[in-house]
């Protein structure tokens, strides 16, 4: 445990990092305990049986407590490990604390932030790296609640031999977030905060069917605080589930380890509700919600038996499930060499006109699926020369025009090479032949990756393997990658600080960054990752590397409007344009929810009027986000608005 070091060969960046000498080392606190051997000096013994503790009697000296390193010179510095006491009692592990480095101990940096779990395992958190020579870790809160306390038995640093400063024009990964949980899944809400959760066991899926338990949190970006909430009351276990917002912006969560559950949160009440249960039990299914604010599902063989998977549509109106036999799931089954248990996983489903959708992949063959009365399926043609692509990604960047983009993935689920291939997918009507453009491939192959579309229509390409096997960082690719749909092209820019793989995902937040986590949740293995980074784009910046000015969206005339209508949006100072990017969520590289509409603005000084599509197939209903674009490019922070079908 402490002669920890890692190498991990990744595409463009080879990531050395290990535990730093800490040989001269000093250390100060706030507060310890005298009369006791819980001095601060504890946590740089190299015994993990002693242990530095803040003082608590005669009186307990209030939290936060601080504990920091002094290194005596500068590392490039790019994680800690916290190690809680070993000794059987609980008090004073950490819970939310922040990291924070120093050049000269008056001036600090936070890399990191968050919530830790409230055991005694030892607690890791990368970061992107920095130079310092001083180290701080500020505990905010006890983890359980039992006291003002702070305590640990080790403390030790990351660190790698080489760094060079990431340029601006790259993006930048800001610093760490920290979860009590390993999140699988995730899905912003409506209000701005993430929710994630796990399975039954903050850290573990295994043993979790039937356990009806999900251990939840969820991510305040405008507080930085996490919250964690266990859910029994549906009975559920949300592991490997299928997974969309509905046309209110509540995440809709069918399936998995709990194969026939429905539940849905209410962020508004910040509750989770039971629904129906589905006709046929599933996990790994996929799921869309269609033009009339019901809910399509799909495939989900991981669980509650192998085939079949036929489709079936929620009804809001009824708050039932029908079986749709006209849907079949066979044309849609990649040639899988597991059969039916993979073959028909996460599929890349579109909600679109008239109450259809449109299957891009992961198979080669792509197909229309028809949801009213008992259904129907018409092929839509192959995916030009693309192979089978399961944990590939699939991304309508622009849906007025029907325009998606797909990327990666491999034959089988896993154990084989993936590809670096993408395609520029393009429909029309339901029922017709897709079009099919090979453009220039991503510089690196992918699987188990994740995919967002900006305001601007970019999409950015985070993480992945080029050799997929779960639970295993050895082939991850660090560098993301962003597509330009103006010429069909990628480009590398700066890369995460942790894999970001099987079990991890990427979403677009209000304030147009991209937050990428998870990654794991397979107990002891040494590839869990409780934690996320939000990346802040190029477009966020100017060219000598300082933030850009923003535009502001001073008011909306609506936030509920029906498909076809107008907004009105008064705006600080000019801009060339708006977009709409839906809502997203995401679990196992799937995001059915996201899509981008551009919308050209007719302008009257700084007051700007623009139509929202006419056909609820292109605008779904649902939670949307609406920016403004500068000529710059720079987008404002979004104000929500939500559309209602025709």
């Amino acid at each position: 445990m402490w002669g920890a070091f890692a190498t991990i060969l990744l595409a463009s960046v080879t990531l050395v990092t290990s535990q730093t000498d800490r040989t001269g080392w000093t250390v100060t606190v706030d507060s310890f305990q005298t009369g006791t051997d819980n001095e601060a000096a504890k946590v740089l013994d190299g015994n993990t049986g002693t242990l530095w503790h803040t003082q608590w009697m005669p009186t307990a000296v209030p939290l936060p407590h601080t504990i920091t390193l002094d290194m005596k010179k500068t590392y490039n510095v790019n994680g800690l490990t916290y190690l809680p006491r070993q000794d059987g009692n609980a008090n004073g592990n950490i819970g939310q604390h922040l990291i924070q480095l120093s050049s000269d101990g008056t001036t600090w940096t936070t890399v990191a932030s968050g919530t830790y779990l409230d055991d005694s395992s030892l607690k890791s958190t990368p970061w992107t790296t920095a130079q310092a020579r001083y180290v701080r870790l500020v505990a905010q809160t006890e983890a359980g609640g039992r006291g003002p306390w702070t305590s640990a038995a080790e403390i030790n640093v990351l660190s790698t031999a080489t760094y060079t400063k990431p340029p601006t024009n790259l993006g930048i990964w800001g610093a760490t977030l920290d979860f009590p949980i390993v999140p699988a899944a995730a899905a912003v809400l409506p209000n701005g905060k993430v929710l994630m959760w796990s399975s039954w066991k903050p850290l573990d899926f295994n043993g979790g069917g039937g356990s009806g338990t999900t251990d939840t949190c969820i991510y305040d970006p405008a507080t930085g605080t996490v919250s964690r909430k266990i859910v029994t009351e549906t009975q559920h276990d949300m592991f490997c589930p299928g997974l969309s917002l509905d046309a209110s912006g509540r995440p809709f969560v069918t399936g998995g380890n709990d194969a026939a559950k429905l539940s849905i949160y209410d962020p508004n009440g910040n509750s989770w509700v039971a629904g129906p249960n589905m006709k046929i039990q599933r996990g790994y299914q996929s799921s869309a919600t269609l033009s009339d604010g019901r809910i399509f599902t799909i495939g989900g063989s991981w669980s509650g038996g192998e085939g079949n998977k036929n489709g079936e549509v929620w009804s809001p109106a009824s708050n039932s499930w029908s079986l749709l036999p006209g849907c079949p799931v066979a044309p849609m089954l990649t040639a899988d060499t597991r059969g039916a248990y993979r073959a028909d996983n996460h599929g890349w489903l579109f909600g679109w006109k008239s109450g259809s959708v449109f299957q891009a992949g992961p198979s080669k063959a792509m197909n229309w699926y028809t949801t009213t009365g008992t259904g129907a399926q018409k092929a839509a043609g192959l995916r030009g020369t693309d192979p089978d692509a399961m944990n590939g990604n699939a991304i309508m960047y622009d849906a007025v025009n029907g325009k998606i983009l797909t990327v990666g993935g491999a034959p089988n689920y896993q154990d084989n090479p993936a590809t670096s291939n993408a395609r520029i997918v393009t429909i029309g009507a339901p029922g017709t032949t897709a079009s099919v453009a090979a453009i220039g491939n991503m510089a690196n192959a992918r699987a188990f990756h994740n995919s967002v579309v900006m305001p601007d229509g970019k999409v950015l390409v985070v993480g992945g393997e080029s050799y997929p096997v779960p639970f295993s960082d050895a082939t991850s690719t660090l560098v993301p990658e962003l597509f330009n749909p103006a010429t069909s092209s990628f480009t590398s820019v700066n890369p995460i600080a942790v894999p970001r793989v099987y079990h991890s995902w990427a979403l677009l937040l209000p304030d147009a960054t991209v937050i990428s986590g998870g990654g794991g949740l397979c107990g002891a293995c040494q590839t869990n990752h409780p934690n996320a980074q939000i990346y802040s784009p190029a477009y966020l910046y100017k060219a000598d590397g300082t933030k850009a000015s923003r535009p502001v969206i001073n008011s909306v005339s609506a936030t509920s409007v029906a498909v076809g209508a107008k907004i009105t949006i008064s705006m600080n100072r000019a801009v060339t344009r708006f977009s709409l990017v839906r809502y997203g969520s995401g679990t196992h590289s799937v995001n059915t929810d996201q899509r981008r509409v551009p919308l050209t603005p007719t302008a009257s000084g700084l007051s700007y009027t623009v139509t929202v599509p006419s056909d609820s197939g292109v605008a779904l209903p649902g939670a949307w986000m609406l920016f403004a674009l500068d000529s710059a490019g720079v987008p404002s922070v979004a104000k929500t608005i939500f559309i209602k079908s025709s």
